[in-house]
């Protein structure tokens, strides 16, 4: 089961691909990113670039679905109107190329990955490592926190989603 898993936005995008070869294999990252788009050009641009990109690595790696992080509401009510517009894209990409669409709010994911629904950031990058088989040429201390909640998502979709068919 191969998972493209999100951690939405518009201007950072957290991409996983995460798989889980056989039910008696470790989950393995396969590949990871901070999808970043350029604040000097205009929203639609942005959101075009995002799914441009989703696209493309639905393309290239096949995934069985798509996971992504539920909006967290801030109190920029645009920041979150464009982060909802980003979201409809990947939507959208993702039912293009057949994929269902799982969704999980931010303690689903804490809990599925540290067995806490309150936990920190701290607590989930010590544990995706634990959790996961990373790529030997993957330096974790270059990755961004987005990075790190789309593997969380990810591993929490491998978690819940038990008969994903393709």
């Amino acid at each position: 089961m191969r998972i493209i898993a999100i951690d939405p936005g518009y201007d950072r995008v957290g991409i996983a691909i995460v798989e889980r070869p056989s039910s008696k294999e470790k989950e393995q990252l396969l590949y990871s990113e901070c999808f970043t788009t350029s604040a000097k050009v205009d929203i639609y641009d942005r959101l075009s670039a995002v799914g441009m990109r989703i696209r493309g690595l639905i393309q290239d790696f096949q995934p069985d679905a798509l996971a992504m992080e539920t909006l967290f509401i801030t109190k920029n009510q645009k920041t979150a109107m464009h982060v909802s517009e980003a979201r409809g894209i990947i939507a959208y990409e993702a039912r293009l190329n057949g994929l269902p669409i799982f969704e999980y709010s931010p303690p689903q994911i804490k809990s599925a990955v540290t067995g806490y629904g309150k936990s920190d950031k701290d607590q989930i990058i010590k544990m995706i490592p634990l959790l996961l088989k990373i790529p030997p040429d993957k330096n974790q201390l270059k990755m961004l926190d987005d990075e790190f909640d789309a593997i969380a998502v990810g591993l929490t979709c491998l978690a819940s989603e038990k008969m994903i068919a393709k």
